[in-house]
């Protein structure tokens, strides 16, 4: 319960509030599509720099995950409290630290059952959209979203205190610098396809749907299912990545992602159906990915090496991530960057496809 909650705000909020927000924005405070995809790379940015960070502070986790938490809830309040961009950018960018942080430190702490832990970021997503939904219905702004938020995070933070405290299983052994082969160098790189793939939807689904349909209530509901599609595919990927180990539902993953990306891309389909395929696709396999990708590099690395592996992986995913809303700020549209994400996407498929080390493609033991 403690690493579920923990990843529920740092990313449900803390890397993915803005999502359902970013249409409240567009109508209440006029920001434009290009400046919301500089605010989203922002906030990436600030990922990659907490996870770079992450590798080389020596400070216990439990304190990490504490400042991650209370950060993140102090950073979400504030873009209630302005209304410039620059600041909303700092803001953004300091969210981004404090989900890279939480995110690293939790996955490394050692809970028996990371599927759980792991829904904690549909979860999040999940419980974000419904707020922002309710908020529509009342025709609340912008700024109360932030704010509730933000009060939600502060709570969930003050309960979670006290849960990590146990002594740093990670810090009890040195690290050595991992040594790259060629599947490592393909596995990173499809990491980074990912990276911009599914950070697309995950960023402007709701955005997107504004513009297809248009009524408020409806693109709200996009949200939501993407969120929900994340926490039940999460706590059923145990299974899958038991009997066919987790290189192929990595796989699996690009392929399912790359239906969503490319169905929302295709005019002809019906705006409302091809977004709830987009939310469910995408939200149902973009955690699974994570999941399963940290386990791959788990099992191609030594003990002593995994955590710069680990690290290495997550710097090439955030990389990706900052792409995706730049090439939406550049092209002011959504066709060609679906197209880009859907490309990248099966690319990163026929990457993993080659198989150059036995310990990456055997089942990792779940739990």
């Amino acid at each position: 319960m403690p690493g579920l909650l923990a990843l529920a705000i740092a990313m449900g909020i803390g890397r993915f509030a803005f999502t359902p927000i970013l249409p409240m924005m567009q109508a209440d405070a006029g920001l434009s599509l290009a400046a919301g995809g500089w605010l989203a790379s922002s906030n990436y940015v600030g990922y990659l720099f907490g996870a770079v960070a992450a590798l080389h502070l020596r400070a216990p986790s439990a304190w990490m995950i504490r400042l991650g938490l209370l950060l993140t809830a102090v950073v979400t309040i504030a873009m209630a409290l302005t209304e410039w961009l620059w600041a909303w950018l700092l803001l953004r960018f300091a969210a981004g630290v404090a989900s890279a942080w939480v995110f690293v430190h939790v996955t490394t702490w050692g809970f028996p059952r990371p599927e759980v832990v792991f829904s904690g970021v549909g979860a999040g997503i999940a419980g974000a959209g419904l707020i922002c939904l309710a908020l529509l219905s009342v025709h609340a702004d912008s700024d109360s979203a932030w704010i509730l938020l933000g009060a939600a995070s502060l709570a969930g933070s003050a309960w979670l205190w006290g849960r990590f405290t146990r002594r740093d299983p990670v810090r009890q052994q040195a690290h050595e610098s991992f040594r790259w082969t060629g599947d490592a160098v393909r596995l990173a790189a499809a990491y980074c396809a990912f990276g911009v793939g599914y950070i697309i939807p995950a960023t402007f689904l709701p955005a997107m749907a504004r513009q297809f349909v248009g009524d408020p209530l409806y693109y709200a509901w996009s949200w939501p299912v993407f969120g929900a599609a994340a926490v039940a595919s999460t706590l059923f990927a145990g299974r899958l990545r038991k009997r066919y180990g987790d290189r192929r539902v990595w796989i699996a993953g690009h392929l399912l992602m790359a239906l969503g990306t490319g169905a929302l891309a295709i005019e002809a389909i019906p705006a409302a159906w091809r977004t709830i395929f987009c939310a469910l696709l995408v939200g149902g396999s973009f955690v699974v990915v994570t999941m399963s990708a940290v386990q791959v590099a788990r099992a191609l690395a030594k003990p002593e090496t995994a955590a710069s592996f680990i690290a290495a992986m997550t710097a090439a995913f955030a990389v990706g991530q900052i792409v995706g809303p730049l090439v939406v700020a550049w092209a002011e549209d959504f066709r060609l960057p679906l197209v880009l994400a859907t490309g990248l996407l099966l690319t990163g498929a026929l990457l993993l496809m080659n198989r150059a080390h036995p310990s990456a493609t055997r089942p990792t033991p779940v739990g």
